[in-house]
């Protein structure tokens, strides 16, 4: 099975996304005992469109900035770095208490100490994203998109957001993109707003084309059944969660390609990682395995970057699977929340196994 990709698109891949930066201690301390903190530009669509990006296809970013912030300058610097091209409706701040980026403050955790993330998204310049401040038909039509990416994230950001992911995902219908949906369910975001989301996430999910996310996510996003209680351990549940992608396959029919990440938490610096994809009548499942971990923030969207990048390209879906797999492991080793592949051969390398020095 291979997408359907429209040819001759300048972008082989397009996400809209609230930038913002995250904050981390260093060497791994709490946020609470540390003076010194690295900060760097993130955002949960950005990580995935990193794959691509770094391995040569080009990418667009849709996004709104804080007029002459110097977060602003520094979020299109870093962007301009991962080869990216941005377009960005520039708002006034708005005083002191307007606009602003969100800070993402996070502890990467060592050991037997869990990461801790604290969310500062009051007055997120993100929640403002609209239709109307980009020319959709010049983006979709004369420019061309082969795959729109959205995030749960974005969609449930605002009443604004939401219906900014279905308009996007109507024009992407309308010029023959294929749309990518992960769904990215967060509970604070969906507090009192359960009826709203549901309907924004359905409609979303019902013209998507590959849709990704965890059992809590196709449970409390889009009301599916989740997996039956399995044997022990991950691979012994892997049964049930086929189930219930059988459960959002027949609940949402236009959409072709189910994917789900299986991770289970030996330690902060030891995980089992694993994947399941359902890719027309056929499964690919990797089993789960161990990897080392320095930062887990990012391994989920790297997953969902390396598949789509496989996709791009045209292989066949076993290697989407084992290039996400792969991607995902890459993106735990790094300190940004991103993967930064060298080139194709660093990740099949982690596929393989295989971390002897290369001279």
């Amino acid at each position: 099975m291979k997408l359907d990709l429209r040819p001759n698109s300048r972008y082989a891949l397009l996400v809209p996304s609230s930038m913002g930066v995250r904050i981390t201690p260093e060497n791994g301390q709490p946020v609470h005992c540390s003076t010194n903190f690295l900060m760097q530009a993130t955002s949960a669509e950005t990580n995935v469109a990193s794959i691509s990006s770094f391995l040569g296809l080009r990418v667009k970013v849709l996004t709104a900035l804080v007029k002459g912030s110097p977060i602003a300058r520094l979020i299109r610097d870093d962007l301009a770095r991962r080869h990216m091209d941005v377009e960005a409706k520039e708002v006034d701040q708005g005083g002191p208490w307007g606009y602003r980026h969100q800070f993402n403050i996070a502890d990467s955790g060592t050991g037997s100490r869990g990461p801790r993330v604290h969310n500062d998204r009051a007055g997120e310049v993100g929640r403002t994203l609209n239709a109307k401040d980009f020319d959709l038909d010049r983006i979709f039509g004369s420019e061309g998109v082969q795959v729109l990416h959205l995030s749960g994230l974005i969609a449930a950001l605002s009443p604004e957001t939401g219906r900014f992911c279905l308009e996007l995902s109507q024009a992407a219908k309308k010029h023959g993109t294929r749309i990518s949906f992960d769904l990215n369910y967060r509970a604070s975001f969906w507090k009192d707003r359960r009826d709203e989301l549901r309907d924004v996430f359905h409609r979303i999910a019902d013209s998507a084309d590959i849709l990704v996310g965890n059992e809590e996510d196709f449970q409390l996003a889009l009301g599916i059944e989740g997996p039956e209680a399995g044997g022990k351990g991950l691979a012994g549940k892997i049964d049930g969660f086929k189930a219930m992608i059988g459960r959002v396959r027949k609940a949402y029919p236009s959409a072709s390609v189910f994917a789900t990440t299986l991770r289970e938490v030996v330690n902060v610096n030891l995980h089992r990682w694993g994947a399941l994809l359902s890719a027309g009548d056929a499964w690919h499942q990797i089993e789960p395995r161990e990897i080392t971990v320095l930062d887990r923030i990012g391994g989920g969207d790297g997953f969902v970057g390396g598949l789509l990048y496989a996709a791009l390209k045209g292989w066949e879906p076993e290697k989407w699977a084992q290039f996400g797999w792969a991607s995902g492991a890459l993106a735990t080793t790094l300190l940004t929340d991103y993967g930064q592949p060298a080139d194709e051969e660093e990740i099949w390398s982690i596929w393989q196994g295989n971390a002897r020095v290369r001279r």
